[in-house]
């Protein structure tokens, strides 16, 4: 006895769903390492010939071994835990006051009349450059090093929070007024998927800025830290010691990015930007 299907039923017409294709891995994603490899490559093989003198820049093996031998003993693990701390504390401290003022101006008129000039004006100082005013302020301990820190974090998150709600199409606040949204409801739905793509764009911009800060302020007074570490290998001619901790500082901030990178994945899967071809 035959059986009759559904899409076999005479009279009856079965819509044809597409089928989305299952994202693979692309293979060219592994270009993307080819560039490094070819460099680090040259830079051993330069090292090792001779094309490049040992006590100015020595090889990555050298380097890499260095880094294995202050691992081992634990010298490198402390100096990295003190210079996240800070890093930790300055982005809190800058971010969190930079993400509340730059949501008043960015949302009232008072706010930004109040705000935005004197952030403004400010902005136009480099803020590494206000390291002696600094000292006199809060003196040569951990407290410049996180105000500097917060300081590099403040200015990219306070503009591209502002930039974020300002840049809202204001059809669809008024859009969601007429659907009978309340002001803290707009809010949520509205202003702060808006706003998203720009403050996490602030945050990448913060964190370089942040560890930027971290070099100049563990070279001021300090007994603890990357940048402190470097300064010391400076003085003792360390060039492997030196070529570490800025390789530490590179890390960090490859490590930091591709985390934020994630993380806006996953909170703005509603965008779809344009794709590289």
């Amino acid at each position: 006895m035959s059986r009759t299907t559904l899409a076999e039923a005479p009279g009856e017409v079965v819509p044809v769903v597409p089928v989305t294709p299952v994202r693979r891995l692309s293979t060219r994603r592994w270009w993307r390492l080819v560039s490094p490899v070819a460099l680090i490559l040259g830079w051993e093989v330069a090292a090792r010939t001779g094309l490049l003198a040992p006590e100015k820049l020595p090889a990555p093996s050298a380097v890499l071994a260095t880094g294995w031998r202050l691992s081992r003993d634990g010298t490198l693990a402390v100096h990295l835990l003190d210079s996240l701390t800070r890093a930790g504390a300055g982005l809190l401290v800058g971010g969190v006051l930079a993400l509340i003022l730059g949501t008043v101006a960015g949302l009232l008129r008072l706010g930004d009349d109040l705000v935005d000039p004197p952030v403004q004006m400010a902005r136009m100082l480099p803020h590494l450059g206000l390291v002696p005013l600094l000292i006199i302020w809060v003196g040569i301990g951990e407290s410049l090093k996180i105000s500097l820190v917060a300081l590099g974090a403040f200015f990219p998150i306070y503009f591209n929070t502002y930039a974020g709600i300002r840049d809202i199409d204001e059809r669809l606040v008024e859009a969601a007024r007429t659907c009978g949204l309340g002001q803290a409801a707009r809010l949520r739905h509205v202003v702060l998927p808006g706003a998203l793509p720009s403050l996490f764009l602030g945050l990448r911009l913060a964190i370089g800025a942040a560890w930027l800060s971290l070099v100049v302020g563990e070279q001021v007074n300090a007994q603890t830290g990357i940048g402190f570490l470097m300064m010391e290998a400076r003085e003792f001619s360390q060039t492997d010691v030196v070529v570490l901790g800025l390789l530490v500082y590179a890390l960090l901030g490859l490590i930091s990015d591709l985390a934020l990178r994630v993380a806006e994945r996953r909170m703005l899967t509603w965008r779809r930007g344009l794709r590289a071809t």
